[in-house]
């Protein structure tokens, strides 16, 4: 099977004109199935823009959220809402960590957002501060020390999320793809062809995550798993271990475009 990734697409930066655009240059394909791995709009927006490509593409679509989709609104919210929207709306589904979709009798797919934990790099001292720390509900309201504290928490949930999955995927898979936003180790953090420096390392990492990536697949070396994220706008693929490869796409706000076509076996 073939299928269109794409990541970061940030719809809300187009006009509709714009967005059609986007979406034939996924239709041209004839995929089998689309793969969007974060940052698709921002909370208000983010029902309208799935249904708008999901009537457009009229094929299977799996993703899941970033950061942006969850701007001027609540993870708890907006989480909920995509729930009821998979469970609702056929040819949506959002990998929220809780099932194995089936791609072919030797793939399985999975996925989980992941968030930038703050594990990686120099989180006490960077001078960098996103726009997550005052856009979104749960984060907006919080002291410095605090926020480190729950994005770490928020790492933790998602790493917690996908152990389970993850291991019934690899007893019934011979490769298994994992579907996340963040990259989940330091070497999958590309910036201009290089690993991006302490200062942006705990925004945009999710280091609990990949602890368990690389706990499970040192335990299967018979199975293999390609990790697929986005977050950095800036591609790269870094083969943590010889079963474990993860791909970072790239991206251009208000230029959202296919980052490969994937065969699937």
């Amino acid at each position: 099977m073939y299928i269109v990734w794409a990541t970061d697409i940030h719809l809300n930066f187009l006009n509709k004109p714009g967005r059609e655009q986007f979406l034939r240059s996924i239709v041209q394909h004839d995929p089998d199935a689309v793969f969007i791995t974060g940052d698709i709009a921002e909370a208000p927006t983010l029902h309208f823009h799935l249904q708008e490509m999901q009537e457009a593409i009229q094929k299977p679509i799996y993703f899941v959220l970033g950061n942006h989709d969850y701007y001027y609104g609540s993870i708890q919210d907006v989480r909920s809402a995509m729930r009821h929207l998979s469970e609702s709306r056929q040819g949506l589904t959002y990998l929220d960590g809780s099932q194995v979709i089936q791609l072919t009798k030797n793939t399985g797919l999975v996925g989980q957002d992941g968030w930038g934990d703050g594990r990686l790099g120099n989180a006490e001292q960077t001078p960098v501060r996103l726009n997550d720390f005052r856009l979104i509900e749960e984060l907006k309201i919080l002291e410095y020390g605090q926020l480190l504290e729950r994005l770490g928490k928020l790492g933790d949930e998602s790493a917690a999320s996908i152990r389970e999955t993850l291991s019934e995927a690899l007893g019934l898979y011979e490769h298994v793809v994992f579907l996340t936003h963040v990259p989940p180790f330091k070497e999958a953090c590309w910036y201009q062809g290089q690993v991006g420096n302490d200062d942006w390392l705990p925004f945009f990492t999710c280091k609990a995550v990949g602890d368990v990536l690389s706990e499970l697949m040192k335990e299967r070396v018979d199975r293999q798993l390609t990790v697929l994220c986005g977050h950095t706008h800036h591609e790269g693929i870094a083969q943590i271990l010889p079963n474990l490869r993860v791909c970072t796409g790239s991206a251009d706000y208000g230029a959202p475009y296919v980052q490969d076509v994937l065969k699937i076996d």
